[in-house]
């Protein structure tokens, strides 16, 4: 069933929420585009004209670590101040009525856990873009001395270890966080209601936990702009604005 009117889906929405006893809350860009915050595959996203620098060329060529960090600093000023939107406050209400519910997110921007939900159950899955690791060592770094040490210098930082330091993003043909992925599909298992939400759902293999969870017997709910190969699969699909859905659970 496919509903676009708003009070309708509102209701639909709640009567789910309130018979669930544990959800997932899956989110994509579409959480965060109202945010400022641009997503990939827009006509006109900034995406396009500074694309990520695929993982092997990054580990490979010291000019395309330096490439990489000249467009990550550049997409960073464009949505620098972004702040949650109705979507984040919604969905951090969510997981705070029950600490079995959860939020896996391919979004890298840090705004579920800005707009107040615990730290330790959003799941992301494409990393985050808010600090950086040694790919060697792990050790995390904080972004804004490296871009001082970059702008002055035009290199690429190196990890004291000697390993290269990257945005703590999953880059193109860099592997997936196993243990991300795991807590993401265990999730997915255990939930009676599987919300996903600003997704897409063609990027794999996170666009396989809505199925995952409908296998094992979750409802699944899609909440998007625009259709998804998913929908056939959903016992609701709730398609319009999603802050304008969202709005009554954020306060």
């Amino acid at each position: 069933m496919v509903l676009s009117g708003l009070s309708d889906a509102q209701a639909a929405l709640a009567e789910a929420i309130g018979a669930a006893s544990r959800i997932v809350a899956f989110t994509g860009a579409g959480v965060s585009t109202e945010c400022g915050v641009p997503d990939f595959r827009s006509k006109d996203s900034p995406w396009r004209r500074l694309p990520p620098i695929p993982y092997d060329l990054f580990v490979a060529d010291e000019l395309m670590r330096e490439e990489a960090w000249r467009r990550k600093f550049a997409l960073d000023d464009i949505y620098a101040r972004a702040s949650p939107g109705r979507g984040h406050y919604a969905l951090a209400n969510l997981a705070a009525l029950n600490e079995e519910n959860s939020i896996v997110t391919q979004n890298i921007d840090n705004l579920h856990q800005t707009s107040g939900a615990p730290p330790d159950r959003v799941i992301e899955l494409h990393g985050n873009g808010t600090y950086a690791r040694c790919l060697a060592c792990g050790l995390r770094y904080e972004l804004a001395p490296i871009r001082l040490e970059f702008e002055a210098s035009g290199r690429a930082p190196l990890c004291g270890c000697g390993g290269y330091v990257k945005s703590a993003t999953i880059s193109f043909g860099q592997p997936m966080p196993q243990e991300a992925l795991a807590r993401a599909c265990e999730a997915a298992v255990a939930c009676d209601l599987f919300l996903a939400i600003g997704s897409s759902l063609v990027v794999y293999p996170a666009a396989a936990l809505p199925t995952l969870a409908r296998e094992h017997d979750a409802r699944l709910i899609i909440v998007n702009g625009e259709e998804t190969p998913l929908d056939y699969e959903a016992e609701l699909v709730l398609r319009g604005d999603i802050g304008d859905i969202l709005q009554p659970f954020a306060s």
